[in-house]
């Protein structure tokens, strides 16, 4: 009898799943490293502001906590000041990920065809394509969230399923907390899922006896530990940090106002499908459903595939599909479902909701296993290699996008690059200056500013003047005014993304001259920057006085 396609793979899968998984893992860092040392992409405006802050540790920063600024500096000391030196870290964290993620599912869960397709899943979605080459908060969330999330089913599982004590997963599980708060407040999150995953258990009386307690009290106590510090600096700087969130969050300043939007509901949801890719999207959607049907009733629950037959398990077995579906679905509906009602007053950003695709992998994968296996609608089933095939062409478009022949305005990474050959061309205009070795740079958002400090000659403090802009952590820096880093009778450059012409450069400098400059990157159109190169500070500097977070 000949196979199926579809046979044959979830066949491999099945036979030999630890060596598609070391497969899998040792090709996509291949892939990621290729793609970090070559040089593909231009430090995005956040990686190159985290670095920024690497210059200057403090126990916290405008935005964020301070795990991200002394994990850059880290590597940076190693690899030095480069986009590989910030990167590198995001690569082996998602190695990292992806090693906890395989012997989580296919060890602590029992389920290695189902790790296999989880880091399928992962290496072919959008948002965790991402997250492993660039450095960013959510890179190092991730870590924290996987471990915290594995550490709570280890904990809730019998003492005849464990192999050791509970003491081990309730230091890890505190650590998590610890190492997620430092790195983005967004990991309080999962107190909800931790509360959520206890009472379904609780329902089913599958929740060992005084571990929740525990439990919560270690989360309790690595959120002390991991905030603490984030405390003490917003002390010390008018609790900037917190009125920057809620301000974001839409529960001060003028989002605040309006109590029901609509406008942004829509980019809620384009977003979230556009960050995961439509097919796992729904995958994750009608699995997650299930995981919760199942979850809410209990092992006798009727599942679609059966046919509204519940499916004849040992007790054993049922318990451990109960306190499985539990737990993915109280690890994504909780957080996906709060932030899509949120999304009704104020606008959610598109990686706010990353956390609980943590568990949607999983909920995705099983869904792909499901169908690979025969048990959805018979067009259903054939489409299953599809979808990973689909995914892996995108991965293809994502790290290849350079050598796409695409016209650059029909190119999402172009707005991205061509950081690098503006640094070469603030090199020529500062060399043609009167005076080189006092020339400063400033743009106006913290993102210029950032990559300024980054790309500009010499990698040199550069400032964020406010022209009407949001409040960053360069409000917080000494400006080109002030006491000890006074730049008065020097000359400047100042750069923009806009086309906007700022009349209050006129009174800061003698003379203004405006120029547009068309970049470049690997011969491509990158940005297009406005530059304007300024002679004689007079000290005049424009500060931030309205407060706005």
């Amino acid at each position: 009898m000949t196979l199926s396609l579809r046979e044959r793979w979830l066949g491999e899968l099945t036979r030999r799943p630890a060596l598609w998984a070391w497969l899998i893992m040792a090709a996509s860092l291949a892939v990621r490293l290729w793609f970090v040392a070559s040089g593909q992409l231009d430090l995005v405006q956040d990686e190159a502001q985290y670095w920024d802050w690497s210059r200057r540790l403090q126990w916290s920063y405008y935005s964020k906590g301070p795990l991200i600024a002394w994990f850059i500096s880290l590597w940076t000391r190693i690899f030095g000041p480069t986009e590989l030196g910030v990167r590198i870290g995001a690569v082996i964290n998602a190695t990292l990920a992806q090693i906890i993620l395989w012997y989580g599912v296919s060890r602590l869960m029992g389920k290695a065809r189902l790790a296999v397709l989880c880091l399928v899943v992962a290496n072919t979605m959008p948002l965790f394509l991402a997250t492993g080459v660039l450095m960013t908060t959510d890179n190092l969330l991730l870590l924290c969230w996987l471990g915290g999330l594995l550490c709570l089913y280890a904990l809730s599982r019998p003492a005849s399923e464990s192999s050791g004590s509970r003491a081990a997963p309730l230091v890890l599980l505190g650590l998590c907390m610890a190492a997620g708060n430092l790195a983005k407040y967004m990991m309080l999150a999962q107190f909800a899922v931790a509360i959520a995953y206890f009472l379904l258990l609780r329902r089913h009386d599958l929740m060992p006896a005084g571990v929740a307690a525990r439990a919560l009290a270690a989360m309790a106590a690595g959120t002390l530990i991991g905030c603490l510090p984030i405390l003490v600096w917003n002390m010390q700087n008018g609790w900037v940090g917190l009125l920057h969130v809620s301000t974001l969050a839409g529960v001060t300043g003028s989002a605040a106002e309006t109590l029901i939007r609509l406008d942004t509901v829509p980019e809620f949801l384009g977003a979230q499908f556009g960050v995961t890719t439509p097919w796992w999207m729904l995958l994750m959607l009608v699995t997650g459903w299930r995981a919760a049907r199942l979850a809410w009733h209990g092992p006798n629950a009727p599942e679609a595939s059966d046919g509204g037959k519940a499916r004849e398990t040992s007790g054993t077995d049922s318990a451990a599909r109960v306190r499985l579906a539990a737990l993915l679905a109280s690890s994504f509906w909780p957080l996906w479902l709060g932030l899509f009602a949120w999304s009704f007053h104020t606008r959610i950003y598109a990686n706010w909701p990353g956390m609980c695709y943590v568990g949607g992998i999983i909920l995705a994968a099983a869904g792909l296993e499901r169908l690979l296996t025969g048990q959805g609608s018979p067009r259903a089933c054939r489409l299953a290699v599809l979808w990973p095939a689909l995914g892996l062409a995108l991965c293809i478009v994502i790290f290849g996008q350079n050598a796409l022949p695409l016209p650059p305005e029909l190119n999402p990474a172009s707005r991205l690059k061509g950081w690098a050959d503006l640094g070469d061309k603030l090199d020529e205009l500062t060399r043609a200056l009167p005076n080189p070795d006092k020339v400063f740079y400033f743009g106006e958002g913290y993102d210029v500013t950032a990559e300024l400090a980054f790309y500009a000659p010499g990698q040199p403090a550069a400032y964020s003047a406010d022209f009407g802009r949001r409040r960053s952590q360069y409000d917080l820096w000494p400006g080109p005014d002030e006491q000890g880093d006074k730049r008065i009778g020097w000359d400047a450059i100042f750069v923009s993304t806009g086309s906007g012409r700022p009349w209050k450069l006129y009174t800061m400098f003698d003379s203004v001259t405006f120029f547009s400059y068309q970049s470049t990157h690997r011969g491509k159109p990158g940005r297009l920057f406005t530059i304007a190169l300024l002679r004689n500070f007079n000290g005049t500097w424009p500060h931030s006085s309205h407060a706005q977070y």
